[in-house]
Protein backbone atom coordinates (compact mmCIF):
# COMPACT_ATOMS: atom_id res chain seq x y z
CA UNK A 1 0.00 0.00 0.00
CA UNK A 2 1.23 3.63 -0.93
CA UNK A 3 1.54 6.17 2.02
CA UNK A 4 -1.99 7.86 2.03
CA UNK A 5 -2.77 11.78 3.30
CA UNK A 6 -4.30 10.97 6.83
CA UNK A 7 -6.33 14.18 5.88
CA UNK A 8 -8.24 11.78 3.44
CA UNK A 9 -9.56 9.57 6.11
CA UNK A 10 -13.17 10.39 6.51
CA UNK A 11 -15.36 10.34 9.43
CA UNK A 12 -19.07 9.94 8.81
CA UNK A 13 -22.25 9.79 11.57
CA UNK A 14 -24.87 8.13 10.44
CA UNK A 15 -29.00 10.66 10.77
CA UNK A 16 -30.44 8.81 12.70
CA UNK A 17 -33.04 6.84 10.03
CA UNK A 18 -32.85 3.41 8.73
CA UNK A 19 -30.82 2.88 6.61
CA UNK A 20 -29.30 5.72 7.77
CA UNK A 21 -27.49 8.79 5.60
CA UNK A 22 -24.43 9.74 6.94
CA UNK A 23 -22.91 13.67 7.15
CA UNK A 24 -18.87 13.69 7.09
CA UNK A 25 -17.89 15.34 10.35
CA UNK A 26 -15.89 18.61 8.75
CA UNK A 27 -12.48 20.21 10.34
CA UNK A 28 -10.44 17.19 11.88
CA UNK A 29 -7.19 17.93 11.26
CA UNK A 30 -5.92 14.11 13.01
CA UNK A 31 -7.64 11.08 13.10
CA UNK A 32 -6.76 7.77 14.88
CA UNK A 33 -8.25 4.70 14.73
CA UNK A 34 -7.46 1.85 17.13
CA UNK A 35 -8.57 -1.66 16.87
CA UNK A 36 -8.18 -4.02 19.63
CA UNK A 37 -9.15 -7.75 21.20
CA UNK A 38 -8.79 -8.84 24.62
CA UNK A 39 -7.06 -12.09 25.09
CA UNK A 40 -8.37 -15.30 27.23
CA UNK A 41 -5.44 -16.95 28.71
CA UNK A 42 -6.37 -20.91 28.49
CA UNK A 43 -3.40 -22.28 30.07
CA UNK A 44 -2.98 -24.59 32.25
CA UNK A 45 -0.79 -27.39 33.88
CA UNK A 46 -0.58 -29.52 30.54
CA UNK A 47 0.16 -26.48 28.44
CA UNK A 48 2.92 -27.36 26.18
CA UNK A 49 6.26 -25.86 27.87
CA UNK A 50 4.72 -24.25 29.92
CA UNK A 51 3.81 -21.61 27.50
CA UNK A 52 0.90 -19.30 27.57
CA UNK A 53 -2.24 -20.76 25.53
CA UNK A 54 -4.85 -18.39 24.14
CA UNK A 55 -8.76 -19.15 23.69
CA UNK A 56 -9.25 -17.99 19.91
CA UNK A 57 -11.89 -16.38 19.01
CA UNK A 58 -13.35 -15.74 23.09
CA UNK A 59 -11.73 -12.24 23.71
CA UNK A 60 -13.95 -8.79 23.65
CA UNK A 61 -13.31 -7.16 20.02
CA UNK A 62 -13.30 -3.27 20.45
CA UNK A 63 -12.47 0.09 18.34
CA UNK A 64 -11.65 3.15 18.80
CA UNK A 65 -12.08 6.32 17.32
CA UNK A 66 -10.46 9.93 17.90
CA UNK A 67 -9.95 13.48 16.36
CA UNK A 68 -9.50 17.01 16.96
CA UNK A 69 -9.51 20.19 14.62
CA UNK A 70 -11.69 23.02 14.30
CA UNK A 71 -15.10 24.43 13.92
CA UNK A 72 -16.17 24.13 10.20
CA UNK A 73 -19.68 23.24 10.05
CA UNK A 74 -22.09 23.96 12.30
CA UNK A 75 -24.69 21.15 11.54
CA UNK A 76 -22.30 18.55 11.86
CA UNK A 77 -21.24 19.75 15.84
CA UNK A 78 -24.69 20.55 16.73
CA UNK A 79 -25.33 16.91 15.20
CA UNK A 80 -22.26 15.61 17.32
CA UNK A 81 -23.39 17.34 20.72
CA UNK A 82 -27.06 16.15 20.08
CA UNK A 83 -25.89 12.85 20.10
CA UNK A 84 -23.05 13.22 23.01
CA UNK A 85 -25.96 14.56 25.57
CA UNK A 86 -28.31 11.63 24.66
CA UNK A 87 -25.54 9.39 25.00
CA UNK A 88 -26.97 7.99 22.18
CA UNK A 89 -25.35 4.97 20.35
CA UNK A 90 -25.20 5.84 16.94
CA UNK A 91 -23.95 4.62 13.27
CA UNK A 92 -20.36 5.98 12.31
CA UNK A 93 -18.43 5.00 9.49
CA UNK A 94 -14.54 5.41 8.86
CA UNK A 95 -13.26 5.57 5.89
CA UNK A 96 -9.85 4.80 4.91
CA UNK A 97 -8.38 5.18 1.25
CA UNK A 98 -6.83 2.39 -0.38
CA UNK A 99 -7.68 0.31 3.13
CA UNK A 100 -11.20 -0.13 3.52
CA UNK A 101 -14.46 0.94 5.58
CA UNK A 102 -15.30 0.31 8.81
CA UNK A 103 -18.72 0.70 10.27
CA UNK A 104 -21.16 0.39 13.15
CA UNK A 105 -22.46 2.09 16.26
CA UNK A 106 -20.37 4.16 18.46
CA UNK A 107 -20.89 6.32 21.32
CA UNK A 108 -19.20 9.52 22.36
CA UNK A 109 -17.29 8.82 24.64
CA UNK A 110 -15.88 12.57 25.11
CA UNK A 111 -15.91 15.45 23.68
CA UNK A 112 -13.75 18.39 24.40
CA UNK A 113 -13.79 22.21 22.94
CA UNK A 114 -10.64 24.56 23.72
CA UNK A 115 -9.66 28.31 22.04
CA UNK A 116 -6.29 30.19 22.66
CA UNK A 117 -6.90 33.91 22.82
CA UNK A 118 -5.22 34.81 20.05
CA UNK A 119 -6.27 31.43 17.82
CA UNK A 120 -9.38 29.55 16.33
CA UNK A 121 -11.27 27.68 18.44
CA UNK A 122 -10.52 23.19 18.53
CA UNK A 123 -12.44 20.60 19.46
CA UNK A 124 -11.62 16.89 19.89
CA UNK A 125 -13.99 13.56 19.70
CA UNK A 126 -13.42 10.38 20.89
CA UNK A 127 -15.41 7.11 20.20
CA UNK A 128 -16.23 3.95 21.88
CA UNK A 129 -17.78 1.15 19.81
CA UNK A 130 -20.87 -0.06 21.21
CA UNK A 131 -21.52 -3.14 18.86
CA UNK A 132 -20.58 -4.89 16.17
CA UNK A 133 -18.46 -3.11 13.63
CA UNK A 134 -17.67 -4.16 10.46
CA UNK A 135 -15.43 -3.84 7.69
CA UNK A 136 -15.50 -3.58 4.43
CA UNK A 137 -12.35 -3.53 2.03
CA UNK A 138 -11.96 -0.89 -0.85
Amino acid sequence: MAAQRGKDILLKIGDGGEPPEFVTVAGLRARTISLGARTIDATDGDSAGRWRELLAGAGVKQAAVSGAGVFRDAAADALIREVFFAQEARAWRLIIPDFGTLEGPFLVAALEYAGDHEGEATWAITLASAGQVTFEAL
